[in-house]
């Protein structure tokens, strides 16, 4: 079921960690420098502020993390500044040779107590509950039939009042004519031929995997959630919402 892109990813995190998060060429592993390298993790330091921002002025104004995963943490972009606001950080990724580079960077910023667990489709790495799941950029690359169930998988994994913050691609800013509705010819990938980033030839796919909004909404509120907020995204042209929402009591 769409394993090709698990396979792509642990290439991208052996060849190219970096570029694979954020597809910029200064972000190139031949290309990056000490002064690029510094900016991709002042951009993850600038983004969990701006993720609890969003979750003190619409969902909890009260909240402060304790225990947060990162679902998709890939070189741990995110983890370092999450590791600065709550005691316990988890890591989940797909890709062993991201996680190795996750570990070497939160050793090198004094974290060794950041957590880091290889992932699969039925998260077995998880026994613990979260009182925040955080993801971006990331189910886009799983084919949808699988990113689905694992997002129903993760939010089995929020505690009672806990917050998730999930970034998920939903329609491209190409379907213009047809009001954001693929258009026949074009219909979303599920487990057929996937959507492809242009990159370049030597490079490993990534897959560009818009959700219908529908099931995502449904599957909230099958769960319990009663208020949503949502900021979209978009990542050229590929167009996401950023749903951020509170588990009931």
């Amino acid at each position: 079921m769409g394993m090709s892109t698990d396979i792509a990813w642990e290439e991208w995190g052996r060849r190219d960690p970096y570029f694979g998060v954020f597809t910029n060429p200064k972000y190139r592993r031949a290309e990056m420098t000490d002064s690029s390298r510094l900016e991709f993790f002042e951009s993850g330091k600038w983004q969990v502020d701006h993720i609890l921002n969003i979750i003190r002025h619409h969902v909890n104004p009260t909240f402060a993390p304790k225990k947060v995963l990162d679902f998709g943490c890939g070189v741990g972009r995110l983890l370092v500044p999450f590791a600065s606001v709550a005691a316990e950080v988890f890591g989940l990724d797909v890709s062993t040779s991201m996680l190795q580079e996750a570990r070497r960077n939160c050793d090198a910023h004094s974290l060794p107590d950041v957590r880091l667990f290889h992932s699969n489709d039925d998260l077995t790495a998880l026994t613990d509950s979260f009182d925040l799941i955080h993801s971006c950029i990331v189910f886009q690359h799983i084919p949808v039939l699988r990113g689905r169930a694992i997002l129903k998988r993760l939010l089995q994994h929020l505690c009672p009042g806990g917050i998730g913050a999930i970034q998920m691609t939903y329609s491209k800013a190409r379907f213009e004519e047809t009001h954001g509705v693929a258009p026949p010819d074009e219909l979303p990938a599920m487990d057929g031929p996937p959507d492809i980033a242009v990159t370049t030839n030597d490079d490993p796919e990534i897959q560009m995997n818009p959700y219908n909004a529908n099931e995502i909404l449904f599957l909230l509120q099958q769960r319990g959630v009663k208020k949503l907020y949502i900021e979209f995204t978009d990542h050229g042209g590929e167009l996401g919402l950023y749903l951020f929402f509170q588990m009931p009591e």
